[in-house]
């Protein structure tokens, strides 16, 4: 295995993210930056500056072109890709936790947080892809999606963009209709089609897989979980020993990787080997634990796998991201058991 050590943050991470094509990396964190990175070779390509506040997270649209950005400053804000100008800004009256595309980069969704007395809420806001149109956008979400209950932590689009999926703060995962052709614009104050109660504790992250038949979630009651997308049923989980912030699919061969680690306020008292600061490989199917890749001194915060699956890359709470590509091993060996090992100097 191949690592590459990128180093341009000063905090800890708080997503990641490749572009479709996975030549490029995209990262955020606690010191306010966003950082884009070349994957073949960790050099930092330049930084999109202007917010405030901790930049919580990050996506781009599929043709590399449009930029989302959510922060502690109660802003989301658009960016040019190519120039790091900053096309447009929403201001909300709470963090802006989780931002997403939809499929084909028409539509944003943002969490905001629920404090202060305001409710957390999913907005979704229709983009001018227009280029000689992108500074005028529209200052109003067409949905809204407020949450009385448990607030949302993460959320994401199916891949036909008729859906909307959340995971929430006490374990529960629900979906909920974006179909033009159903219902009118506005306010839907908890109208999910359906919810199951997939973990205990607070979902952390929701990832789909490369087919998008299913998604893999994780939470800090130190589980992931595979859950079919059309169902919602819990087709495999994933118990580990340790709290889980990240979870990703290997597109190309069967396995699940999942990072987290002890709590961060816990870390200074801690070693890297008792606080399981390693990602951790599971198969998919057998659900065994088959390897650990050590690496980062702190908590993984968030992981990302590339487009091709040739490696994945993860954030952690010591600053650094790990952009780490697979041998040509990998992909011949055995995909169980013993048959695979990650080598002693690869760690």
């Amino acid at each position: 295995m191949r690592p590459i050590v990128l180093s341009g943050h000063t905090r800890s991470l708080n997503q990641i993210k490749f572009n479709r094509e996975g030549d490029l990396l995209f990262s955020v964190s606690k010191d306010n930056l966003v950082n884009v990175w070349y994957t073949h070779n960790g050099e930092r390509l330049g930084t999109y500056n202007g917010h405030n506040g901790t930049v919580w997270s990050v996506d781009v649209d599929k043709k590399t072109v449009l930029l989302v950005t959510g922060s502690a400053d109660n802003q989301m804000r658009l960016w040019n890709c190519k120039t790091g100008e900053c096309l447009y800004v929403w201001e909300f009256p709470t963090a802006a936790k989780r931002v997403c595309f939809n499929s084909d980069g028409t539509q944003i969704l943002v969490i905001t947080e629920e404090r202060m007395g305001y409710r957390g809420a999913l907005r979704v806001f229709n983009i001018n892809r227009d280029p000689a149109s992108w500074t005028k956008q529209d200052s109003e979400p067409m949905r809204t999606i407020t949450f009385s209950g448990s607030k949302a932590t993460v959320a994401a689009f199916d891949a036909l963009d008729k859906h909307i999926f959340t995971g929430h703060e006490n374990g529960k995962v629900a979906v909920y209709s974006h179909d033009a052709e159903e219902g009118e614009t506005g306010i839907d104050a908890e109208l999910e089609i359906h919810h199951v109660k997939a973990h205990s504790e607070n979902v952390t992250d929701l990832q789909f897989g490369a087919d998008a038949t299913y998604f893999v979630t994780s939470s800090k009651d130190k589980s992931s979980n595979i859950i079919d997308a059309f169902t919602l049923d819990i087709i495999k989980t994933y118990s580990t020993d340790t709290p889980l912030n990240s979870a990703i699919s290997l597109p190309t061969r069967p396995y699940v990787v999942v990072g987290g680690g002890q709590e961060a306020m816990s870390v200074t008292t801690t070693s890297a080997r008792q606080g399981k600061f390693e990602s951790r490989f599971w198969h998919k199917i057998f659900a065994e634990e088959c390897a650990r890749l050590p690496g980062h001194f702190g908590p993984i915060n968030t992981l990302a796998v590339h487009p091709t699956g040739n490696a994945y890359a993860s954030g952690g709470e010591d600053g650094y991201v790990r952009i780490n590509w697979f041998d040509d091993s990998f992909f011949t060996s055995k995909p169980y058991g013993a048959d695979f090992e990650i080598a002693e100097e690869d760690q």
